[in-house]
């Protein structure tokens, strides 16, 4: 939430004289924090929290000297957009306010405070559902809880703030009668009631913004040329980077950092996380995770890149095939029900079903490397460390223990090294099978 919060914080900038971001917290708080957060914050901490006024007290100690205006968000408003921060902001500059303050008429207030307005229309105060009269609290107006301050006035004032006398809270929003008190303009920006500027107090609510914000997401990258056969199933983080000419079939997830080039098709039932999709490429209800997939690549159904895999231009993996730290080289087939874990394939090479790479030895992972155009025949066994040179074959069922050369054939349990013209066996061979 607290990300979605600074990103509309940096939409609200026009200039690069922007201070840093304080975010304040309190000791219950400090452990949830994360580092990584958009506009590198700097963190103030609310030892004893008594208020939203004292949060801004403690975040006004860590406020640069220079600093002449100051904006005021809760952490817990994830909907908030730059624009509406922005013109927040330029009320306030317009008018010399001492705050301008964004406001909501809603269609249920409920425990909201509500924005007083003297007989003028000019801005008086805000009463608090808990302490308003029942005259006051007959408004539907309600403080949105973002506020732009003249910085200045906002150190002064700070301290004055008195503890509610019903609740013994230092209120934030006690400062709109001090600036009445001194004479000072306090303005308010109106938007819609839209959900724009909920807050979250419970998980219900949660899902309800996260729902808000997939649509916002979703639409962004439809509008920039996107398909999306049913928006209603994908889910994408708000990191994931799709290409024009994407499309994005039902029940899909990208997660985290997740780019995917021009062309591509993301099939049903596909979850990708933190991974790099190339152009033209075909993931159908498969799962990717911290991967690398080039150009023209096809992938599932049913098939699991674990991280640390890298697939090459043109590969095909498919049905129950799953890789772990390995690498393909170009053009390499992997079709069916396989396991390929800390392993190299050369270009074009052939895997054939059932292949496994037996890279665990109980302490020890081991890595297993195939050369180019290399055949690996049905239910092979690599028992890593081993390899397979270049053009080299394995028979159906062999146990690979020992490298095989290049141009070789490998048969049998454990496999033994044959020249490949002597393989299948003739009619009058005696190794041949009854």
């Amino acid at each position: 939430m607290l990300a979605y919060v600074l990103d509309a914080w940096a939409g609200s900038a026009t200039d690069d004289s922007v201070a840093a971001p304080i975010v304040v917290y309190s000791p219950p708080t400090a452990a949830l924090l994360e580092a990584g957060l958009p506009g590198d914050p700097t963190f103030a901490l609310q030892a004893d929290p008594r208020g939203t006024a004292d949060a801004v007290r403690a975040g006004l100690t860590a406020l640069p000297d220079d600093v002449t205006e100051v904006l005021v968000l809760s952490g817990d408003v994830p909907l908030v957009v730059g624009p509406q921060l922005r013109a927040v902001l330029e009320q306030r500059r317009m008018d010399d306010a001492a705050i301008a303050l964004a406001s909501v008429f809603a269609a249920s207030p409920g425990a909201l405070g509500r924005v007083v307005r003297s007989e003028f229309g000019t801005v008086e105060r805000i009463a608090e559902a808990k302490d308003g009269a029942a005259d006051e609290l007959d408004s539907n107006e309600i403080n949105a809880g973002c506020y732009a301050f003249d910085a200045t006035w906002l150190r002064r004032r700070i301290e004055t703030v008195e503890p509610s006398a019903t609740t013994g809270e230092l209120y934030l929003t006690e400062l709109i009668r001090l600036a009445r008190e001194d004479g000072r303009i306090v303005s308010a920006v109106g938007f819609d009631d839209d959900g724009t500027f909920d807050g979250i107090n419970d998980r219900a609510q949660l899902a309800q913004a996260e729902w808000a914000l997939r649509v916002r997401c979703n639409e962004a990258h439809m509008v920039a040329g996107v398909t999306m056969r049913d928006p209603s199933t994908v889910y994408l983080d708000w990191d994931v980077q799709l290409a024009k000419d994407v499309v994005l079939e039902p029940d899909v997830m990208l997660r985290g950092r997740t780019s995917i080039a021009e062309g591509s098709t993301i099939g049903p039932g596909t979850t990708i996380v933190d991974s790099t999709i190339g152009r033209d490429c075909r993931v159908w209800a498969s799962v990717v995770e911290h991967s690398t997939v080039e150009d023209s690549v096809s992938i599932g159904p049913y098939s699991h890149l674990r991280p640390g895999t890298h697939v090459g231009t043109g590969a095909e993996v498919g049905n129950f095939a799953e890789l772990k730290n390995t690498r393909l080289g170009v053009g390499v087939k992997q079709h069916h029900v396989s396991y390929l874990g800390d392993a190299e394939l050369g270009d074009r090479t052939n895997v054939g079903a059932g292949t496994i790479t037996a890279n665990w030895d109980g302490r020890t992972k081991h890595r297993t490397t195939i050369g180019r155009d290399a055949f690996l025949g049905v239910d092979t066994m690599l028992v890593a460390p081993v390899e397979v040179g270049d053009d080299a074959k394995t028979g159906a069922g062999a146990v690979v223990t020992r490298s095989v050369p290049a141009g070789k054939l490998a048969v049998g349990v454990p496999a033994r090294i044959r020249e490949p013209h002597a393989w299948p066996p003739g009619p009058n061979d005696p190794s041949k099978p009854a």
